[in-house]
């Protein structure tokens, strides 16, 4: 069965009724009933509590305090290099962009433009540079952090699709990451702008910043943008900036030279945040 085929039926069945009625679900406290789901979810999924601050499954009142559930302090050793993977999950994509051309999958290309929502100013500053597409699946631990320092200058709320972001869909949804919901979390660091676009999903009931707090819903059909001049918005790297309420991918735009990506990683590869991402050759 070819992957277009294959994702035929995202086209019709109701993906916003679905993600409304998955984040009302998973926001719910419903005592031992939530217990059970977070206990099936972890048998099926295979999660690893033992990661957990918290590894006690009945110890979480809603779905979305597990899924949104921190690590032990050590958990995840933040490495040296320039740049550092912000998650985990596998890799999606990754390498140069070629113009404002980003590599989604064989035979299927999107813009910078496109990515950021439409801001050709904003995208133009990234021609020629890198990117990375991450994927982060139900078993992965869902709080992003950020690759490098960076101080906080905009964040764009684009609405959009809620097509699955998994491998198949990927391979048969033109444009998907530019055509799904997503928030675009824009900062300035040492080497220049850089980028982290949080991608919306089906069932994906919501995505958060550590700023901002929940950026959806609401969910409208208008492009939302802030704008922040506040010298103490500063991360730092290996820091949380964000997280996603069930799974979804992130996608990152780092201007030019091209990056000299960790030598390790290849499309399809697992990662683990704080792994180096890119090594000496990231500079301007």
């Amino acid at each position: 069965m070819s992957d277009r085929f294959a994702v035929l039926p995202q086209y019709l069945y109701p993906k916003q009724a679905l993600t409304s009625f998955a984040g009302w679900v998973a926001g719910k406290e419903r005592g031992a009933l939530t217990t059970w789901i977070i206990r099936n979810f972890v048998a099926k999924y295979g999660v690893d509590m033992g990661e957990a601050i918290e590894s006690d499954i009945a110890r979480y009142a809603s779905f979305n305090d597990f899924f949104t559930r921190a690590l032990k302090p050590g958990a995840r050793p933040i490495a040296e290099a320039p740049l550092v993977c912000p998650v985990d999950g596998a890799i999606s994509q990754f390498g140069p962009i070629a113009g404002d051309q980003i590599f989604q999958a064989k035979g299927h290309r999107y813009t910078t433009t496109a990515l950021v929502g439409g801001d050709a100013a904003l995208a133009a500053q990234f021609r020629d540079g890198s990117f990375a597409t991450l994927y982060l699946s139900p078993r992965d631990y869902h709080r992003i952090h950020m690759p490098c320092d960076g101080r906080l200058t905009r964040m764009i709320y684009v609405p959009g699709a809620l097509f699955s972001v998994n491998p198949t869909t990927a391979r048969g949804v033109p444009g998907l990451f530019a055509r799904n919901e997503r928030v675009v979390c824009v900062f300035e660091g040492e080497r220049g702008p850089f980028v982290l676009v949080l991608v919306g999903a089906t069932i994906v009931g919501s995505m958060a910043t550590v700023w901002h707090g929940v950026v959806n819903p609401p969910r409208g059909g208008e492009i939302r943008e802030w704008r922040y001049d506040d010298p103490a918005l500063r991360f730092v790297k290996g820091q949380e900036m964000g997280r996603f309420l069930l799974g979804s991918t992130v996608v990152m735009l780092f201007p030019p030279p091209a990056l000299s990506f960790n030598k390790d990683w290849a499309p399809g590869r697992a990662v683990r945040l704080g792994e180096p991402m890119a090594g000496a050759g990231a500079h301007r």
